[in-house]
């Protein structure tokens, strides 16, 4: 038997059928990631209402072959959809993408700054006018505080997920409010 060699003027017929497995196993690789999350999480990640409604329902099973036959159908409505949005959520939750990366480390360089120097308050204020400069103040001196005593970083960490809150928020103003009234309960 002859085997046929490509010439250049042939047409191309499109992707193998090796190639289009492959695709297709890693779309339903990626709906098995969508599947997992939390209802939270799934909420931020832009995906439309069927797909959605598909995780849902992986969720809400309990055998196996249920479970198996909902992966499949969640793998076949993953080709209708740009998978690329989807990739870049989840790496966000997962801190491997770039743009995470960089605002994570944007973000433990100005809680340097303002250990170092409380006159960074002044930046953040312009930065977010909806931030509690009182309640970053505290934080600073308490984690200055612990660091000095050798304590476990708690106040560090709080400042940390407070500014990335006031950057999430553009300016805190949707998170405080609420955040007041559970203090005050």
């Amino acid at each position: 038997m002859a085997k046929h060699k490509y010439t250049p003027d042939e047409e191309y017929d499109g992707p193998s059928k090796s190639q289009l497995k492959r695709d297709s196993a890693a779309l339903q690789d990626l709906g098995r990631e969508l599947a997992e999350l939390g209802k939270e999480r799934l909420a931020k990640v832009p995906i439309d209402e069927d797909l959605r409604d598909a995780v849902k329902d992986y969720q809400r099973f309990t055998t196996h072959e249920a479970r198996r036959r909902q992966l499949q159908y969640i793998g076949r409505l993953m080709r209708n959809v740009d998978p690329e949005p989807i990739r870049e959520a989840l790496d966000a939750f997962r801190g491997v993408s770039v743009v995470e990366t960089a605002r994570m480390h944007r973000l433990e360089s100005l809680r340097t700054q303002l250990l170092e120097d409380e006159k960074t308050l002044h930046t953040i204020a312009e930065t977010y006018p909806g931030a509690d400069l009182q309640q970053l103040r505290v934080l600073r001196r308490n984690a200055l505080k612990e660091k000095e005593l050798n304590k476990p970083p708690r106040a560090f960490r709080e400042l940390f997920r407070l500014l990335r809150e006031l950057e999430e928020g553009g300016g805190g103003e949707d998170h405080e409010p609420g955040h007041d009234e559970g203090d005050g309960a």
